[in-house]
């Protein structure tokens, strides 16, 4: 991996392949390995002619960790990927997020629209503009010492990811008290890019891809059969339909 500094973080990320660039914003808890190289989405868009960016959020992966929520909120991490961009000099680029990524994403795009060339959102559907429900036990869960102990399926979910992927837990619970702030529809609104929103059809966490496609002023959705909010992430019909979206939408 490589390092560059950026807001006080030492950011780690990986970069591969020539073409257009592509940037891959992963999801909470998880890590550039493990939602981008693993499900073979690195390898994916490198052999189709890509050059693929995979950062690790602050907080995440061997990315610098911070204990304050303050630290979290998604304006910053989109920060750290505008500035990952800047620091190997690509002008712009497609960006694909999968869920907090997704948010993520999508803030990059409002905030420094001239590096976004198109957004992928995968994970996240109508919960950007809605919410996700009540995370509160998640932020709890990471701090237990006995994970037996967590009453609440989703907690007990994300804590088993987070010791999967030897996470800092203190770092997770920092982060998901602010990286699920809002952005409203007229937000959602002036992201003018081509925009792919794709959400499994089992994922009881994102909510429904075709409101927040239908927001978006060249938005489409994107159904991933099947599949719930952890397996959509490798899923095949969804790495065909991004690599055809792409191709749709050259630099």
């Amino acid at each position: 991996m490589k390092f560059f500094s950026h807001d006080a973080f030492d950011i780690a990320y990986v970069d591969e392949g020539d073409g257009d660039p592509v940037l891959l914003i992963h999801g909470f808890g998880s890590n550039h390995f493990v939602n981008w190289v693993s499900p073979g989405w690195v390898k994916t868009l490198r052999d189709a002619g890509y050059r693929v960016i995979a950062i690790d959020n602050r907080g995440h992966g061997r990315s610098s960790k911070s204990y304050e929520p303050a630290d979290y909120v998604p304006a910053k991490m989109a920060g750290d990927a505008s500035a990952l961009l800047d620091h190997l000099g690509v002008s712009r680029a497609h960006v694909m997020g999968y869920s907090m990524g997704a948010r993520v994403a999508a803030v990059l795009a409002l905030n420094a629209p001239e590096k976004v060339a198109t957004l992928v959102l995968g994970g996240l559907g109508s919960g950007m503009t809605e919410g996700v429900g009540a995370w509160d036990t998640i932020a709890d869960a990471r701090l237990t010492d006995e994970p037996a102990s967590i009453p609440d399926k989703r907690g007990r979910m994300f804590r088993a990811f987070a010791d999967q992927t030897k996470s800092d837990r203190r770092a997770l619970a920092a982060c998901i008290s602010t990286s699920r702030e809002l952005l409203t529809p007229e937000q959602i609104g002036r992201i003018t890019q081509p925009a792919l929103v794709a959400v499994g059809t089992k994922d009881d966490i994102a909510g429904p891809p075709e409101p927040l496609a239908a927001m978006l002023p060249k938005g489409m959705a994107f159904a991933i059969e099947g599949r719930d909010h952890m397996l959509s992430v490798g899923d095949k019909t969804f790495k065909a339909r991004v690599l055809e979206f792409l191709k749709e939408n050259p630099l």
